[in-house]
């Protein structure tokens, strides 16, 4: 259907760019942004070791996922990139202040993981990229493998930057 198609390309296009510029302040320092030296701050600040590792993958996957939805290429991995950062937002950052944006919470991560998640569910439509390719990424086993990749990712992003490190106490002296 034509109206589907053109509605998942509104979509794919509005979501993936937001998603991209936000990718290029991290990477680049793009749009006010602070860079890989901004983002490996943040890392910092969220206890993720090594910062700088942590701090790449969340650009790459915020520019990186943004850029594949928007073109409709290789779903539906960009908008697994789009929901592995969202999630990981939600529960480091945003989760604290409760539900409302106005407070920095929740409510926008919330809306682009799940508008992510939900593409990688309908399919990219016949105005993207994939729609040319001679080859798609299997479905769905693309999808749940990748879900299961986020889910096990975001679990290990979360413990790592929870670890409290218990002040190391000198071990008793043998009598």
């Amino acid at each position: 259907m034509v109206s589907v198609d053109l509605g998942l390309l509104g979509i794919r296009l509005v979501v993936g760019l937001v998603i991209a510029a936000h990718g290029a302040q991290k990477l680049f320092g793009w749009f006010g942004g602070k860079g890989l030296a901004g983002s490996q701050g943040m890392m910092t600040h969220l206890h993720l070791e090594p910062a700088w590792f942590w701090g790449f993958v969340s650009a790459i996957n915020e520019f990186g996922g943004g850029i594949l939805t928007a073109l409709g290429l290789l779903m539906p991995l960009g908008p697994l990139m789009i929901l592995a950062n969202m999630l990981v937002a939600i529960t480091l950052v945003h989760w604290k202040n409760g539900f409302w944006n106005e407070k920095r919470g929740i409510e926008f991560p919330l809306t682009l993981g799940l508008v992510g998640i939900s593409l990688g569910l309908t399919g990219a439509g016949a105005y993207s990229l994939d729609a040319y390719l001679p080859f798609a990424l299997p479905e769905p086993i693309t999808l749940v493998v990748g879900l299961i990749a986020v889910l096990v990712g975001v679990g290990i992003t979360f413990v790592l930057s929870h670890r409290v490190l218990a002040p190391q106490q000198p071990l008793p002296r043998p009598r």
